[in-house]
Order: structure tokens, then sequence, then C-alpha cells
């Protein structure tokens, strides 16, 4: 799939970034990954994000008072990097979401976060 190698290629050249990997959030099921993953398990990681994504979704704590608006992205944060996951919106199922592992100290959260989005977007085009 020449949309998603590309999607991961570019994803790790965000400045910080550990590791990548495309996750269908409803089987927790790894499309593809590169880099790095935490544990050096990517298929766990995968059933992770899977986990949270999930999580957010399901719980009507997380739902905006706005009609219609849609779950973008998830942020987690810890000591040593960020875990950044963007959801894939298309016009069918929805069902993939982008995660990086960013390092702390060499990632910038902001333009990590913008270039997500782009990626994310750029994938349901190709």
């Amino acid at each position: 799939m020449p949309g998603v190698d590309n999607c991961l290629q570019e994803a790790m050249a965000i400045p910080g970034a550990v590791g990548a990997s495309i996750v269908d959030y409803t089987t927790g099921f790894p499309i593809a990954t590169t880099g790095a993953a935490p544990n050096s398990d990517h298929e766990a990681a995968a059933a992770g994000t899977a986990d949270v994504v999930q999580a957010a979704t399901s719980r009507s704590l997380f739902v905006s008072a706005v009609p219609h608006d849609l779950l973008e992205d998830l942020i987690i944060t810890t000591a040593g990097g960020y875990h950044l996951l963007r959801l894939v919106q298309t016009d069918f199922d929805s069902r993939l979401v982008l995660y990086v592992w960013l390092d702390r100290i060499h990632g910038n959260l902001a333009v990590a976060r913008r270039r997500m989005q782009t990626l994310a977007d750029e994938l349901v085009a190709t």
C-alpha cells in the first residue's frame, strides 16, 4: 500500500518521532508499523491504541456539545514522550488511526500534531 508506506515514512520525518503505525481501532490490528514501539511490541501498542480510541469514542464524557462534532485526536503525555493518536476520517467507516510516538525532548507537540493532521488527510486522498 504505497499511501500507507508513504504516510509512515513522512510520520517518521516529524522531528522527534520514535515510531509510527496505522491501526484499525475496531480490531486493534496494526495495518503497518515503522520505527520503535513501546516495549518493542508493535502488536501490543496497536491493541493499546485501539483500547484508548474505543474508550474515548464510546464514552459520553468525551462527547462535544456541538452536534456532529467528531473526535480528531488524542494525546497521551509521559515523562519522556508523547503518544499522538489521530483518527483518519473517511467517507465510509473511519476505523483507522495514525499513531506517532514522539520523544519529548526532541519533538515539538504542536508541529507534530499539525503534520499528523495533514498526513491523515493525505492518506484518505490516496
